[in-house]
C-alpha cells in the first residue's frame, strides 16, 4: 500500500540508545531555538524560526530505545496561506535494528504532497534527519539552526523572499 505521508531513513553503526538520545535532543540536531521539554511523554516544546516558522509539539508517545512520536499542536508558516497544513500531524521516530546497525525510519504523518509547504518541509527535513541527526548519532555534533541562522537550503530561500 502506498503512502503519500513524507518518509525518509537512516542507518547508523551506534545502538538504538543513542539514536533514542539523539532524536530526544532536539536541540543538538534541528533548533537550538527549541524552548520547553523534549524527552518525556506528555512533555511540550516550541519551535521557532525568525517570523519564518513557529510550531508547538507534544511528545504523545515515548518508548525508550524503540519510537518517539510528537504531535504537532499549532503551527505558522509565513508563507503558506493555509496554516492549519501541519496542525494535528503527528512526526514519528522508529528505531529498529537491521543487520548490525541502527535503523531510523522518520515520517512525518500527514504531510502529503498537496499541502503548499511540502517541498519546502520535504528539503527540510531531509537535511534535519540525513545530516544533522545522523551526524549528531554519530559524532555527537549535529548542524542545527540556530538564532537567525538557517541550515538548510530551503530556510535560506525563505529568508531571502
Amino acid at each position: 500500500m502506498k503512502t503519500e505521508d513524507f518518509t525518509t531513513t537512516i542507518l547508523v553503526d551506534q545502538t538504538p540508545k543513542q539514536a533514542f538520545d539523539a532524536i530526544n535532543n532536539v536541540r543538538g540536531w534541528w533548533s537550538e531555538e527549541i524552548e520547553g521539554g523534549t524527552d518525556k511523554l506528555n512533555d511540550e516544546f516550541t519551535y521557532h524560526y525568525k517570523d519564518v516558522h513557529n510550531c508547538k509539539m507534544k511528545l504523545i508517545e515515548v518508548v525508550p530505545d524503540k519510537k518517539v512520536v510528537w504531535l504537532v499542536m499549532d503551527n505558522y508558516f509565513d508563507f503558506a496561506k493555509d496554516q492549519t497544513e501541519w496542525t494535528g500531524t503527528k512526526i514519528s521516530f522508529e528505531i529498529s535494528k537491521e543487520n548490525n546497525k541502527t535503523k531510523i525510519r522518520f515520517t512525518h504523518l500527514g504531510l502529503v504532497p498537496e499541502y503548499e509547504c511540502y517541498d519546502i518541509c520535504k528539503g527540510a527535513w531531509t537535511t534535519y534527519i540525513q545530516k544533522s541527526l545522523r551526524n549528531l548519532i554519530e559524532t555527537g555534533k549535529g548542524q542545527p539552526n540556530g538564532k537567525d541562522k538557517p541550515q538548510t537550503e530551503d530556510e535560506k530561500k525563505l529568508i531571502e523572499k
